[in-house]
């Protein structure tokens, strides 16, 4: 678009702005490519040892980033202070630095810390709409905006490509947020509630870690166990799935491994009444 000529510059503006007057985005303009590129040294036989890329086309993508540009600024403000992920000046570093600096804390102070890292399964693939055009409702201050921004994330479709270049047939996707796309940032909306909890919480997008320091180990057992309860209820009506595989608790003073147990995820996340978005054609 950068060498492009006035006319076709005044005409995709034009396109731009009547889709979000409209609140209609073309389906060509959602549907999406997906590449599977295999995974190095994994057996090929097996779908999870693929990579999907998705290519979406430029349009889209530059009306993506438009929207970001405007609801940014406001959403990054009222997001948790813990959570760093896909925030400017914020990265995972944030958090090593600072779960490192409270074990040494907790070391100076005579305590035991004891910590919990938690992974999502399929984090930003099963995003409930519903739930996720709630939290909007309640953090940004334009509906229409937020109707927009649902408007791009619903009614999305792809179609699967292999190295011998055959195609899948449509299909079309009914949950979820882009992942690695400048709208990755609703992954946080989603979870900008997460409960309050009695250990300190540090937060990468899907990526959870909880610690609690105290004298005694029984203490410390007994805080994350809570804690870890609250988190996965909280994940459990929000129709998250945390992976059973990895999670793993980790004392730093011995090899004892925390006794807790997660629930299966079952319920949906209460939304107060709000207005669906127009997502028709």
């Amino acid at each position: 678009m950068l060498h492009a000529g006035s006319a076709l510059k005044s005409w995709f503006c034009d396109f731009l702005s009547s889709c979000m007057r409209q609140l209609k985005i073309p389906k060509i303009l959602r549907r999406a490519l997906i590449v599977a590129i295999p995974k190095p040294e994994n057996p090929l036989g097996n779908p999870k040892s693929y990579r999907p890329i998705s290519l979406l086309c430029v349009p889209f993508k530059i009306l993506k980033r438009l929207i970001y540009a405007c609801v940014d600024p406001i959403i990054d403000q009222l997001l948790p202070w813990e959570q760093t992920g896909f925030r400017h000046k914020r990265s995972t570093a944030d958090h090593v630095t600072l779960l490192s600096q409270d074990i040494e804390d907790s070391f100076s102070a005579k305590k035991k810390a004891g910590a919990v890292f938690v992974d999502l399964t399929a984090a930003y693939d099963t995003v409930w709409h519903h739930g996720l055009t709630c939290m909007l409702l309640q953090l940004l201050p334009d509906r229409h905006m937020v109707h927009m921004v649902m408007e791009m994330v619903g009614n999305r479709s792809f179609t699967l490509t292999t190295e011998n270049s055959k195609r899948s047939r449509l299909h079309c996707v009914n949950n979820g947020v882009p992942h690695g796309s400048v709208l990755a940032f609703l992954f946080n909306i989603y979870i900008s509630d997460l409960p309050t909890t009695v250990s300190k919480k540090y937060a990468y997008a899907g990526d959870l870690a909880i610690m609690h320091a105290d004298g005694d180990w029984p203490i410390v057992e007994g805080v994350l166990t809570k804690d870890m309860a609250t988190v996965s209820e909280y994940l459990q009506t929000s129709k998250l799935n945390l992976s059973p595989t990895k999670w793993w608790s980790q004392p730093s003073t011995s090899t004892r491994k925390l006794n807790m147990s997660l629930k299966s995820n079952t319920k949906m996340k209460p939304c107060p009444s709000a207005p669906s978005p127009n997502t028709s054609e």
